[in-house]
């Protein structure tokens, strides 16, 4: 399938048709409670501006979250139910973004999933991080883009996602979290509900002003420059030995965007 990434001038587009694409807060409304998102429109602009043109076209509406690996992520912006087949879809994405790596995967903090093989190839799907995965994320693939964070108390209803019971249903949900599921459902092959996934019942802007993050403190992302400078010093133009150790000793886990997993 043909990728095309957001321009400047889409981007431009998108801020002069839209007072939304400015917005830099959000809801999220889900059936473990509702939490706010804070973006970071005016450093990761093209990722923003992608992930709100989902939001504005409802495409987040009645999707689920498919992921959870605790002390990890949690994840979800890929997959619906659709009632009328009684089965979960893929929700369609529209091409590809840009990487943006500028900020830190710590935790709390929302971030784009992509494949394993494309710096460029985020579309949909983005991640919480449950905890500062940063040694790992800021560097693999060129870094996962940080788009934003969790304010408030929202990390508890994060927190309560992630501490649910976590089901290998196959292909992309290994790592399924149900609610008022249990092993001996899964032992009987009950069918999975939408009363038993974790959905996201819509993702909402609720201030559109583009100064919202003032305040905000985000951690820079500068790994991605040592491993860049790295690269640029060594013969094969690969990372570093250094960081190829760190990432084996680690057994750290990698994160693409579940389509490819």
């Amino acid at each position: 399938m043909l990728k095309q990434t957001f321009s400047a001038c889409t981007f431009a587009t998108l801020l002069f048709a839209s007072h939304t694409a400015l917005a830099t807060t959000v809801q999220f409304q889900t059936v473990m409670g509702d939490f706010e998102v804070n973006l970071y429109d005016e450093t990761t602009p093209e990722t923003v501006a992608n992930f709100l043109a989902y939001v504005e076209a409802g495409d987040y509406t009645q999707t689920f979250i498919h992921r959870s690996m605790p002390e990890f992520i949690i994840q979800g912006g890929g997959f619906a139910y659709d009632e009328q087949q009684e089965k979960a879809v893929e929700i369609d994405d529209r091409g590809s973004v840009v990487n943006e790596p500028v900020w830190s995967n710590r935790k709390g903090t929302i971030a784009m999933a992509k494949l394993g093989s494309d710096p460029n190839s985020a579309t949909s799907e983005w991640f919480f991080n449950l905890k500062d995965n940063h040694a790992n994320l800021d560097i693999q693939n060129g870094g996962f883009t940080v788009f934003g964070e969790v304010i408030g108390d929202g990390m508890e209803v994060v927190e309560a996602i992630a501490e649910l019971p976590r089901f290998n249903l196959g292909g992309v949900y290994k790592n399924l979290p149900l609610r008022n599921y249990t092993a001996d459902d899964a032992e009987a092959e009950e069918p999975v509900t939408p009363d038993h996934l974790v959905s996201i019942t819509a993702i909402v802007v609720l201030d559109a002003s583009p100064d919202t993050a003032a305040d905000l403190d985000p951690v820079p992302n500068t790994l991605i420059d040592e491993a860049g400078k790295d690269a640029d010093n060594s013969s094969s133009g690969s990372l570093s030995g250094w960081v190829l150790f760190l990432l084996a000793s680690l057994g750290l886990t990698r994160l693409t965007r579940s389509r490819r997993v």
